[in-house]
């Protein structure tokens, strides 16, 4: 997707130029569920794995495991210790690459009795709607599903009827396991033939994700413009204006937002929000407004706030990262950020407020 690029956001006035910023951008393809995952085309493995979520999910949670293992140079794997693995999260947490997993806690009990962690999962998809959570991990070809399966009945889950049905625990028989297991895990599906374990805190919600449709098709192009993101967000519209709003800040700040929001131009309201760390450590935030008209002029408006005073968060966003490029197609606009070294941006910035990401 070839987006119109702004200067970084030092610069002011009108003689901003514009140059082309490639971004690869694959479509989703439409289908329901489960079974639409199994004829998908070429999609990255993030719009992939959320063709697997509810279809009323508003917020998505993303982790590139495999991703993130080459870019930390870790050699964890299925002989791995629990002590191993615990080392490679906290690895990871502090290169700001697993903020967005529910697993940081259950790593290395997961590893030592449930057969399968982060150091054995490809990627982690958390998806929430106001219904409920469910977790989607797509695990390595050499996970074997029937141990899986065996450690499950072992451990005190009720095995199910079908084979890919799902197999009920709860909080007695995770606690029996570990007290640092996330209640994700309490209920699971074992999808063998897909390489896939999904799990939820819910039992009949679990049941549901396995018979309904994917996300909505907005989101997961929106998903698309990150690309490959090693760690990301996705949220949609409702969510990102009420989670990265400046209503959450003070009253002092929140004036102060409204200037900076006067002086830089005017913004629109937030249909969706997407922020990833990219292989390398940069960032990319992408923000998709109502209108394709309004984009360009947000893309502008946005660079210059997020180059200034972060209020709300104190501080300036200059001191956490360099606005690189800013530019914007279609109803999205995209800003790619440098982060400073020792900087936790994704993490700081998919909660609120967030000034330049205001509706």
């Amino acid at each position: 997707m070839p987006h119109r690029v702004v200067p970084r956001a030092g610069t002011r006035g009108r003689g901003w130029t514009r140059a082309a910023l490639a971004v690869v951008v694959l479509l989703v393809v439409a289908g329901a569920g489960i079974v639409a995952w199994r004829a998908l085309g070429p999609t990255t493995r993030l719009q992939q794995a959320m063709e697997l979520a509810p279809a009323d999910a508003t917020r998505f949670s993303w982790t590139d495991w495999d991703g993130v293992r080459r870019e930390l140079e870790a050699g964890v794997d299925a002989d791995s210790s629990a002590e191993e693995v615990d080392a490679f999260l906290a690895e990871a947490f502090a290169a700001d690459l697993s903020s967005t997993s529910a697993l940081g806690t259950s790593a290395g009990v997961m590893q030592e009795q449930l057969g399968f962690s982060p150091a054995t999962v490809s990627w982690e998809l958390l998806a929430q709607s106001g219904a409920g959570a469910v977790e989607v991990l797509k695990v390595d070809d050499d996970v074997d599903m029937d141990a899986v399966a065996d450690r499950l009945a072992d451990l005190g889950w009720t095995e199910p009827d079908d084979e890919d049905g799902v197999w009920v625990g709860g909080p007695d028989v995770l606690a029996g396991v570990g007290s640092t297991l996330t209640p994700e895990l309490q209920h699971v599906a074992l999808l063998a033939d897909e390489g896939l374990v999904l799990t939820s805190d819910q039992a009949p919600f679990l049941e549901q994700v396995l018979e309904g449709d994917g996300a909505p098709d907005d989101l997961a192009d929106l998903a698309a413009s990150l690309d490959e993101p090693l760690s990301a967000a996705v949220y949609d519209g409702a969510y990102a204006c009420e989670h990265l709003a400046m209503a959450q800040a003070d009253d002092d700040a929140q004036a102060e937002a409204d200037q900076l929001v006067e002086a830089a131009g005017e913004v629109h309201p937030l249909t969706g929000f997407a922020m990833g760390v990219l292989p390398g450590g940069d960032v990319r935030a992408v923000m998709q407004v109502e209108d394709a008209d309004d984009a360009a002029g947000d893309a502008e408006a946005r660079a210059r706030l997020a180059a200034g005073p972060a209020p709300g968060q104190g501080g300036e966003f200059g001191d956490r990262f360099s606005v690189e490029r800013a530019g914007s197609e279609g109803r999205e606009v995209v800003l790619d950020l440098r982060p400073a070294e020792g900087s936790y941006v994704l993490s700081d910035l998919t909660s609120g407020p967030v000034l330049f990401a205001t509706c």
